[in-house]
């Protein structure tokens, strides 16, 4: 028996330690190959590790221990003539002892047979909570499409899993029986059983006939016909409710008719359907009245999402880790409302794409971090680390929370191209279709807290970057210019900066180089 050892492996280029987020599998369980054993946390990401061999397992370290990249967190006895492959011949041995001896037994025999239907349904396909992503060890149940004890089709849709990032739909692996194991709201990590689904439609068709079969036959049709033609997926339903829209009145486009998160989105109430609304809303508004008294001081609970959890858990991180310090300027942003209302109108048929205030912000800042390159830097361990291009996150606010998506390389791309990757990445943002690889890795953040009426704020840092940019709504104010006092469209603008790596001179020499820019935006066309 070969003992194989598992170590903390290499996960980021900044990362030297783990913390063990929690073990999946126990001291002394036998595992397989490829099976996910604990979950690890870093300081960027929550990943899992996998069983490089199959056998039995024995921990190292505890759950909440904090290990070095390399350190040692458990071995597996590889399943060799060992204990595991005797354990097998044990199992196989005792299994057929008790056969031959009900086989014996006329009498027995028939009442032993109906024990053995669990047995059978135990042979069940098991559905397991799917890998995600790299970084994602638990989902939690939003919704289940069907009941436990529904007949499933292959494919048809069982539920919708949120995890921290994104939200996705469970389809049936097989068609049969489905006997739910997990409950809504539950939260259950990679791999863990989500539900079951038994083999033998017959048992539900033989139950079937037990009810007249005329009512049967007219009740289960047009159950059939509107989930295959106007079933609507739960974030869809949602959506639906919301607008007060009958899923009837929208057309789908998914697989059979099926309604989608996108056909929803874009579903508007039918004419028709006004009329009927106001019944609905007349006896809405008298129930409020009766319900306020008694509901003034009520309370309701909700349980976290993962997304919302994470993003306390990282804002919390960095305001403990950090020397954050946040410094203000005032841009007049004439010079450039100026600009988009004379080629706005070109730029779209040109380009196919708005010209936006956030191209100028990005494309500003590129300049500014070539400029201040410390800016661009973050520490890693004793060591500053300075980044050669700007990768620019983006703070994107949707449904489920705050997402920063990341513009790769935007020092290379032209306004153009910038403002059509942000529009790429808002909408997979908002239809939850971010993958890992498009929210990690950026070098300097831009938050527009101004589209929703900010004026001032200090943005927090998006770790283990070292600055982010606020950007703040447009007021008209009365300035000086020249000596005259004239009405200007300000915009106040803060940096956040972690004072460790940036010193008060290049944070505020930085934000000086963005106004600079701003308020003479041909520096940006000339390179200047």
């Amino acid at each position: 028996m070969a003992e194989i050892e598992i170590k903390v492996p290499p996960v980021g280029e900044s990362i030297t330690e783990v913390t063990i987020g929690n073990w999946f599998k126990n001291d002394g369980d036998f595992v397989k190959m490829d099976e996910v054993i604990c979950g690890l946390d870093s300081d960027k990401a929550t990943f899992e590790l996998t069983a490089e061999a199959e056998g039995t397992l024995h921990i190292k370290a505890q759950e909440g221990d904090t290990l070095n990249i390399g350190d040692l967190i458990a071995t597996i006895d590889s399943a060799g003539n060992g204990a595991s492959s005797n354990g097998t011949p044990k199992v196989e041995s005792a299994a057929p002892a008790p056969a031959p001896e009900k086989k014996e037994e006329p009498a027995a025999a028939a009442p032993a047979a109906e024990p053995a239907a669990p047995v059978v349904a135990g042979k069940a396909y098991e559905m397991k909570v799917p890998a995600v992503g790299e970084s994602i060890t638990e989902v939690t149940i939003a919704s289940w499409s069907k009941k436990d004890g529904d007949h499933v089709e292959l494919d048809d849709i069982l539920c919708e899993l949120e995890s921290d990032k994104a939200t996705f739909e469970l389809p049936a692996e097989a068609a049969g029986t489905l006997r739910i194991v997990g409950k809504e709201g539950d939260t259950l990590p990679i791999g863990a059983l989500i539900c079951t689904i038994e083999p033998g439609a017959g048992a539900v068709a033989q139950s079937a006939p037990a009810t007249p079969q005329p009512e049967a036959t007219a009740a289960d049709a047009p159950a059939e016909k509107s989930f295959s033609e106007k079933h609507a997926s739960p974030v869809a339903a949602k959506i639906l409710a919301e607008k007060g829209i009958d899923p009837k009145d929208v057309n789908g486009s998914g697989s059979g008719g099926r309604i989608m998160k996108d056909d929803a989105l874009k579903a508007g109430k039918p004419a028709a359907a006004a009329p009927a609304a106001q019944p609905a809303s007349a006896e809405k508004a008298s129930a409020t009245p009766a319900a306020a008294p008694a509901g003034g001081r009520a309370q309701r609970r909700e349980k976290m999402s993962s997304l919302r959890k994470t993003i306390a858990r990282r804002l919390v991180a960095v305001k403990n880790e950090t020397a954050m310090l946040t410094t203000f300027n005032e841009v007049d942003m004439k010079p450039v409302m100026d600009l988009r209302a004379k080629f706005k109108d070109k730029f779209k048929e040109k380009h196919e794409v708005g010209l936006g205030f956030m191209s100028f912000f990005v494309k500003a800042v590129t300049v500014a971090l070539k400029d201040y390159p410390v800016v661009n830097a973050f520490i890693d361990g004793d060591e500053l680390v300075f980044n050669d291009y700007a990768d620019i996150s983006v703070a994107v606010s949707t449904p489920r929370g705050l997402v920063v998506p990341v513009i790769r390389n935007a020092e290379n791309l032209s306004f153009a191209g910038v403002e059509k990757e942000i529009i790429r990445l808002a909408v997979r943002a908002r239809d939850g279709k971010l993958g890992l690889d498009e929210m990690s890795g950026g070098t300097f953040t831009i938050t527009n807290g101004g589209i929703f009426g900010s004026m001032m704020s200090t943005p927090i840092i998006n770790a283990p970057q070292s600055a982010i940019l606020g950007m703040h709504n447009i007021v008209e104010r009365p300035v000086v210019v020249d000596g005259q006092i004239v009405i200007r469209p300000m915009m106040y603008v803060a940096l956040s900066y972690d004072h460790r790596t940036i010193d008060g001179k290049d944070s505020v020499s930085f934000l000086v180089r963005v106004k600079q820019l701003l308020e003479d935006p041909m520096r940006l066309l000339l390179d200047m």
